[in-house]
């Protein structure tokens, strides 16, 4: 049964570790990043983007497939599914598919309407138990089309949208969706830390977790970072096997043109990397 985010991620917040988000994109990955959470003993937040879910024909069959994973493979630690960078009519289509989290990425509106939207959101939500992701300050990157330079947020406007009652809050702190270029100027910890003062006991949200150096994001979890998000990762280690396997020409010999067989390592290297994200994230056994 899928979970609000919310229990996990207090006690993540405060037992100084991360949960990390890791992004679906079909049947392999999914089922890849929940046997690994179940081996682990680690809770779980399944992303899922808008193109993703678009992608996967749609989010009841997103929610169907979950659900029935859940119960086929019999996954007993918390999982929620959460709809990542959602826009205000997206998450309304989540919220009806069944989703039990949704991120409302309110950050290209005046602050004054990403307000509006958020309260109301805030209400949906609290009626419905799902938790609720609210973003301030663009995350740098190109997500879904939308490029930023990784902006730092207002400390300011961050207590304005998490005094809304929002589970979680994601501010940005020079973090950047995807591979980080050669001249990152690393993350804004004198931001994180001045958000965190602001906002108290409310968990934060790391964006954009691939390719941040890990005494960073180890520094980012003891300053109030409670939730990591990886998608990027996961997609290379999959490219990297799968393109193993075809330059090998395993898929000349016998069965091996078999989709099942053609996508086992990268399955596997799904779950690798999500195994030294989790433990890097100090989840494990945190079930």
């Amino acid at each position: 049964m899928l979970v609000s985010a919310k229990e996990m991620l207090t006690k993540a917040k405060a037992g100084k570790y991360a949960v990390g988000q890791f992004n679906i994109n079909n049947l392999e990955w999914t089922k890849a990043i929940l046997l690994t959470a179940e081996e682990l003993k680690s809770p779980v937040i399944l992303g899922v983007s808008e193109g993703a879910g678009k992608y996967m024909a749609g989010y009841k069959t997103v929610v169907g497939m979950v659900n029935g994973m859940i119960e086929e493979l019999g996954i007993t630690v918390p999982v929620a599914l959460h709809l990542d960078h959602g826009s205000y009519e997206a998450c309304y289509k989540c919220i009806d598919a069944g989703f039990s989290s949704v991120m409302f990425d309110g950050s290209h509106y005046p602050i004054d309407e990403n307000v509006a939207k958020t309260k109301e959101l805030v209400a949906v939500c609290e009626a419905k138990g799902l938790s609720l992701e609210a973003e301030v300050g663009a995350i740098g990157g190109e997500e879904d089309g939308v490029v930023g330079a990784g902006e730092c947020a207002d400390p300011d406007e961050c207590k304005m949208i998490a005094d809304l009652g929002v589970t979680m809050l994601a501010a940005g702190i020079g973090n950047i969706h995807g591979k980080y270029p050669a001249n990152w100027k690393g993350l804004s910890f004198e931001t994180l830390d001045a958000v965190q003062q602001k906002t108290g006991d409310m968990p934060l949200v790391l964006h954009g977790g691939t390719g941040i150096p890990e005494d960073m994001i180890k520094k980012a979890i003891s300053l109030g970072v409670a939730k990591i998000n990886v998608n990027t990762e996961c997609q290379l280690s999959f490219a990297a096997a799968t393109r193993k396997y075809i330059e090998d020409g395993k898929d000349l010999v016998g069965k091996g043109f078999d989709p099942r067989k053609i996508l086992a390592p990268g399955f596997e290297a799904i779950k690798a990397t999500v195994k030294e994200k989790m433990e890097l994230f100090g989840s494990v056994g945190k079930a």
